[in-house]
C-alpha cells in the first residue's frame, strides 16, 4: 500500500523563547517492508543548526537549534511510503511462550536484537498486576503468537479508547486500573505485561491510516501520532506487530516512525528551552493512500 503522510506538529508559547533546542523522531524508518520514497522535515522558524543521524535503536533522528526568539514552533514532515508488513507464521506454529522467555534470557548471537526488550523501562514497568493480567493469555506451553492475538484482542474489548483521560505519564498499572486510555496507554500496558512475563516487547510509534478500508470498522487513534507493539516470537519467526488499540495485526495500514523501550526513547518531538512560559500543542496528521 502507498501512502501520503502529512504531519504537523506546532507549539504556541505565552512569551518569547529564547533559545531552544530539539530532538525530532518524525521520518518514517526504511526497512525490508516498508520503502520510503521522499520524506522531508520543514521547521519554522529557521533553524540556525540542523544534525541529522541516528539513535541507538537505528531510528532517524533530525536535531534542530534555534538561537534567535520566537513565540511559535512548528515541524511539518510529508512524506511518501509504500508499505507491506510480512505475514506472520501461522500460530500454532510459533515456539511455547516459555522457549521464547528463555531464548531472550540466554541471549547471544540469536536474541541480540531482542534481549533488551524485555527489561523494565520507565514508562513501561512490569507491573505485578499488569503481568498477571497478560500471563491469562498465556498458559503454560502455549505458542507465543496464540497468545499474544488473545492478549492483543483482550486489550481491544476490556479497554475505552478515551482521549484525555491520561497523560504521557500515566503509569501502566493506572491504565489497568481505570480501564481507559489512548494508544499509548494500550501500548504500554501490553508491553509492560509482556515483559512480566520474560517476553521482549518493543514500543513502535507512527502513523494509522485515517480513513479504514471499505466495510471495516474506524480505526482508533488514526488522527493522530499512533502506537502499537512489536513482539519477539523467537529467533527462528523474528518480530510482529500488535496493534492492541485496534485489536490488529500490523500489514498495511501502519506506518512505521521508530521503536524504542518506550515513548520516553522515541518522542516525535522532544526538546530544551529557554523561556516560552506556559505553551499549548497542536497536532495534524494524515496518512492517506495514494
Amino acid at each position: 500500500m502507498k501512502y501520503r503522510v502529512g504531519h504537523t506538529t506546532g507549539y504556541a508559547y505565552d512569551e518569547p523563547v529564547d533559545l531552544a533546542s530539539h530532538m525530532l523522531h518524525l521520518s518514517p524508518r526504511t526497512l525490508p517492508w516498508q520503502v520510503v520514497t521522499a520524506a522531508q522535515v520543514a521547521v519554522q522558524p529557521p533553524p540556525s543548526r540542523v544534525t541529522e543521524g541516528e539513535d541507538h535503536f537505528g531510528n532517524h533522528v533530525c536535531w534542530v537549534f534555534l538561537d534567535l526568539p520566537h513565540d511559535r514552533f512548528e515541524v511539518t514532515v510529508q512524506a511518501q511510503v509504500e508499505v507491506l508488513f510480512p505475514l506472520p507464521p501461522p500460530a500454532e506454529a510459533t515456539p511455547p511462550w516459555e522457549q521464547v522467555a528463555a531464548a531472550a534470557r540466554a541471549g547471544g548471537p540469536a536474541a541480540w536484537q531482542a534481549a533488551e526488550f524485555v527489561f523494565d523501562s520507565p514508562m513501561a514497568l512490569a507491573d505485578a498486576g499488569v503481568g498477571a493480567y497478560a500471563a491469562a493469555s498465556f498458559p503454560p506451553g502455549r505458542p507465543v503468537l496464540q497468545g499474544l492475538l488473545e492478549l492483543n484482542a483482550r486489550i481491544r474489548r476490556d479497554f475505552r479508547f478515551k482521549p484525555g483521560a491520561t497523560t504521557v505519564h500515566t503509569a501502566a498499572a493506572r491504565v489497568l486500573a481505570q480501564r481507559e486510555g489512548v494508544c499509548q496507554d494500550f501500548t504500554h500496558l501490553m508491553i509492560a505485561g509482556l515483559r512480566a512475563l520474560g517476553l521482549p516487547a518493543r514500543y513502535v510509534s507512527g502513523y494509522l491510516r485515517t480513513r479504514p478500508p471499505p466495510g471495516a470498522p474506524p480505526r482508533r487513534g488514526a488522527d493522530q501520532s499512533h502506537a502499537w507493539v512489536g513482539a519477539w516470537l523467537g529467533p527462528e519467526h523474528g518480530w510482529v506487530d500488535l496493534d492492541p488499540t485496534n485489536d490488529l495485526v500490523v500489514r498495511d495500514e501502519h506506518v512505521v516512525l521508530a521503536w524504542g523501550r518506550d515513548y520516553g526513547d522515541i518522542s516525535p518531538v522532544r526538546g530544551v528551552i529557554l523561556g516560552g512560559g506556559h505553551h499549548t500543542v497542536t497536532v495534524s496528521v494524515d496518512l492517506e493512500p495514494r
